[in-house]
């Protein structure tokens, strides 16, 4: 019998397909500190708890497909202290941001059709490209330049007549790269001269550094039936597993599709979104505070790396990754497994995520890793020193091989 060509086709995960060795690693008595998923360790909110703990219906019975209309309504609450206006309608509860991704994929594009990505980006869009059969049109930024947009030149090239739409992060994972308005500006004229949809993935919005401010596409003007974000409280609220997410969009088409979608996956899950709308209540000191203490991280893991002068970092202004950039490295994979397989520093190690699975370029990324700063300061500072040694001792090496 044989799978399916999507089967076949579709991405294992850079973050994850280490686990194995990670495990063996952990059987051997070696301490590993995961810098490779996203995985907070800020405490969830209590308020998000008690609130799911205090459900007290005999039933938990289905919801309503585009999600409660409290949880929109808190939503529409949240975005208006951004002075954003939108209204109950123009959201959509999915499950997780991930669900959110797939169904604005298949809302824009038909099979064969096209979405243009910066690159290096999360990896699952590859994966959401295949299960919507689209293909993933990659962008190309640089370590050197921030992972900045590129010359609009660089943008043009990328369209064909199958091209449906343009997708960015921002605050970008897993480079930490946060666009500046003009940008933004520069890919609204971009989609209304080829008549694209924009859909930004937002998960991160909080998540900015040194007093900048988020800009959401939803504040650009002109081409506000363009625009689908995708959103999370997964980060926002330390909650990843509770998968909720959603889509945004003040185009009505856009928003009645993405429903008959919701309506056959039936509906979202009811007692996270009850704990969401005690979240979204929360008042922005949270945030403030959330915000100070991914940024002592960021500050540490950065000064570490930049003792290397053979590593390339430009300062990530946001999220909480940075791709980094290694002379010496020519192959990541072969790097990552070596920290977990044959390296350690007084029993401990490092898992990182090899880069090029963050890029649909072939062979792009080699010789660069994503890190996560979710851990506390001084596992962060251990974590480098731990980090760097097995670097030094990779390269004197020159490779396993």
């Amino acid at each position: 019998m044989q799978l399916s060509r999507r089967a076949e086709a579709i991405q294992e995960s850079p973050i994850r397909k280490l686990a194995p060795l990670a495990n063996a690693a952990r059987a051997r008595g070696v301490r590993i500190y995961n810098l490779n998923i996203g995985q907070p360790d800020v405490p969830t909110p209590p308020e998000f708890l008690k609130a799911v703990t205090a459900f007290s219906e005999p039933v938990l019975a289905y919801g309503p497909s585009d999600g409660l209309p409290e949880l929109r309504q808190a939503m529409v609450e949240y975005f208006r202290r951004y002075e954003i206006a939108l209204e109950p309608r123009d959201i959509l509860i999915a499950n997780g941001g991930s669900e959110a991704i797939l169904f604005a994929f298949n809302v824009v594009a038909d099979q064969g059709q096209e979405i243009i990505i910066p690159e290096p980006f999360y990896t699952n869009y590859n994966g959401y490209a295949e299960m919507a059969n689209l293909k993933v049109v990659p962008v190309r930024t640089r370590a050197e330049d921030g992972f900045h947009l590129p010359p609009d030149a660089a943008l043009e090239k990328a369209v064909t007549p199958r091209t449906r739409a343009m997708l960015i992060c921002s605050p970008n994972n897993p480079t930490g790269t946060v666009l500046a308005w003009e940008e933004l500006e520069r890919l609204a004229a971009f989609v209304k001269r080829h008549d694209l949809f924009l859909i930004a993935d937002e998960v991160y919005k909080e998540f900015t550094y040194g007093g900048a401010r988020h800009r959401s596409v939803l504040e650009l003007a002109g081409i506000e039936d363009r625009v689908i974000v995708v959103d999370s409280i997964s980060k926002r609220f330390s909650a990843c597993g509770a998968r909720v997410g959603a889509v945004i969009s003040r185009n009505r088409e856009v928003m009645a599709a993405t429903l008959k979608f919701g309506q056959a996956r039936l509906c979202p899950p009811t007692l996270e979104q009850l704990g969401a709308v005690a979240a979204y209540q929360l008042p922005e000191s949270y945030f403030d505070a959330v915000r100070a203490e991914y940024q002592r991280r960021r500050e540490v893991m950065f000064e570490a790396l930049t003792t290397d002068p053979d590593i390339v970092l430009r300062k990530p202004a946001g999220a909480f990754y940075m791709i980094v950039k290694m002379a010496g490295v020519a192959d990541s994979d072969d790097f990552a497994r070596f920290l977990l397989e044959d390296f350690h520093l007084d029993g401990e190690t490092v898992m990182v995520a090899p880069a090029g699975g963050f890029y649909a370029t072939p062979g792009a990324g080699t010789d660069e890793v994503r890190m996560a700063y979710v851990l506390e300061t001084p596992k962060i500072a251990r974590a480098m020193q731990v980090f760097l040694a097995g670097l030094e001792r990779y390269r004197t090496a020159g490779s396993r091989s």
